[in-house]
């Protein structure tokens, strides 16, 4: 088999890439950082998510945002704070369902006394 060139155009076909199809994409990226605004901020995070308001992609952004973590600016049209809510909630119930599963597999349905 014969190696392409180091030197070749890149013609192989691309994965998709939720980005190009974000809303925010020609947007400044200083609109997504809003406590970087000082007493603007509130203003500036509204603007912000009125862009992933009308996002077709704002579900994988968020998904993005959570598994990363991406810990500043809003994304998926939730701040920070509202992300790291979002990831406390699902760790929880993570526990619990493992904590299910453990039961579950001991024998018994009652909870531990």
């Amino acid at each position: 088999m014969t190696r392409a060139s180091r030197f070749a155009p890149d013609t192989a076909a691309r994965p998709y890439d939720w980005k190009e199809d974000a809303a925010c994409r020609s947007a400044d990226p200083a609109v997504f950082f809003p406590k970087d605004h000082g007493g603007a901020a509130p203003l500036v995070e509204r603007e912000a998510k009125s862009y992933c308001a009308r996002c077709p992609v704002v579900d994988a952004c968020l998904a993005h945002a959570v598994a990363v973590p991406e810990r500043a600016g809003v994304w998926g049209g939730l701040n920070e704070d509202e992300r790291r809510l979002l990831r406390r909630r699902a760790q929880r119930r993570a526990r619990r369902a493992a904590a299910r599963a453990a039961r579950g597999k001991s024998g018994t349905n009652s909870p531990p006394t």
